[in-house]
């Protein structure tokens, strides 16, 4: 297997956090370029929903420098000395900007966390990770939460 690109897609959340050991060992192990991406919803465009624009420009742009220092912050411990790191924010919807991106950029495998998210929050916001592995052009490697009682030793 020859893994040269491997893409790192959060959303800053502890479900992501559970897949950084795996995006870790495997950019160290293949020697890879890594991107890690954060996509900021742009819920305007995914609902249809009128927002005064001066509000939401504000708010994306409060969005962007926070989620833009956490990005940085992720792996750098892991990674620590490695140089081939690429950091993107990116505004839309999550899955699509994802996918596009993995196409963009020729990714070779994609690791994302996933969420267990149920009723209304599963309906307004759907799955990206699930959305991402039906649709992406490359292999997805999705880390779930562990499961209470199966911790590794």
């Amino acid at each position: 297997m020859n893994i040269k690109k491997i893409l790192f897609p959060t959303d800053i959340s502890e479900g992501s956090a559970h897949a950084i050991p795996f995006v870790t060992d495997l950019t160290r192990h293949y020697r890879a370029r890594l991107y890690i991406i954060h996509v900021m919803y742009d819920v305007a465009r995914a609902t249809g929903w009128y927002v005064p624009h001066m509000s939401m420009d504000e708010l994306y742009r409060d969005i962007e420098a926070n989620a833009k220092k956490e990005i940085e912050k992720c792996c750098v411990e892991d990674l620590r000395g490695y140089k081939d790191i690429e950091y993107k924010i990116l505004k839309g919807v999550p899955h699509e900007e994802i996918l596009k991106f993995a196409e963009e950029n020729a990714v070779d495998l994609i690791i994302m966390g996933t969420h267990s998210r149920k009723g209304l929050d599963r309906v307004i916001f759907g799955s990206t990770a699930e959305r991402v592995v039906r649709h992406a052009p490359c292999p997805v490697l999705t880390v779930g939460y562990p499961v209470p009682g199966r911790e590794k030793s």
